[in-house]
């Protein structure tokens, strides 16, 4: 059967280290540990929220961290890889993300609080494989088309800047993006919503901002 043939090395998560990944995704780039990128071994037992220092990744490149042992992506995208999201939108299976799963402040053309960070759990909608990062816009393989995004070889489903899945492909759905405030401009707290004051200034600044977009690109 098909499902047999997936290569199972691909569902085990890196826990030892965490990694700066390029523009690209072809070159890998180790990166001293902070401590209050990770939590320890009982918080994340618990289920505890994870702090992230945003400051070392630059334009284009992702950070992969733990939260509740799932894998969780970070990325910084460039105005390149954002100016292609709403071109994507007829390729795509929930443009608008009404059938997925995130938070209603990330519920936007970006899928998140600020328009360049990108923060969802890099989890496969289809059969739960960790798809990899293709951040460059260039021809792939897999996509003569391709805009930046994330592609899962196991049974080759893709998904853009917005981890939000194409068309024609087996994954379903887009991929989570989960509960997360900026505690200020250089740091995130994954696992903790916004206050109720700030998911209203969100929602309304990047409604704002949608609409300018819109009404720029008519």
């Amino acid at each position: 059967m098909a499902d047999e043939s997936i290569d199972k090395d691909r569902r085990r998560f890196l826990t030892g280290s965490t990694a700066v990944i390029g523009g690209a995704g072809l070159i890998i780039t180790a990166i001293p540990f902070v401590s209050t990128w990770l939590p320890s071994a009982r918080a994340e037992a618990a289920g505890a929220p994870v702090k992230v220092n945003l400051a070392k990744i630059e334009p284009g490149q992702r950070l992969a961290v733990l939260w509740q042992k799932q894998p969780v992506d970070i990325v910084n995208r460039t105005p390149e890889q954002l100016k292609w999201l709403p071109k994507q939108d007829s390729r795509l299976r929930d443009p608008g993300s009404k059938d997925s799963q995130q938070p209603k402040y990330c519920q936007n053309p970006w899928r998140s609080i600020k328009p360049e960070w990108l923060v969802f759990v890099d989890i496969c909608t289809h059969l739960g494989c960790v798809p990899d990062y293709h951040g460059a816009i260039k021809p792939q393989p897999f996509d003569p088309d391709w805009k930046g995004g994330y592609y899962c070889p196991c049974h080759h489903s893709r998904y853009d800047m917005a981890a939000r899945v194409y068309d024609g492909v087996p994954a379903p759905l887009n991929m989570v993006v989960m509960p997360y405030h900026f505690v200020d401009d250089a740091h995130i707290e994954i696992g903790v919503d916004p206050s109720d004051d700030e998911v209203k200034q969100i929602i309304a600044a990047n409604a704002k901002l949608a609409g300018q977009q819109k009404g720029a690109a008519a």
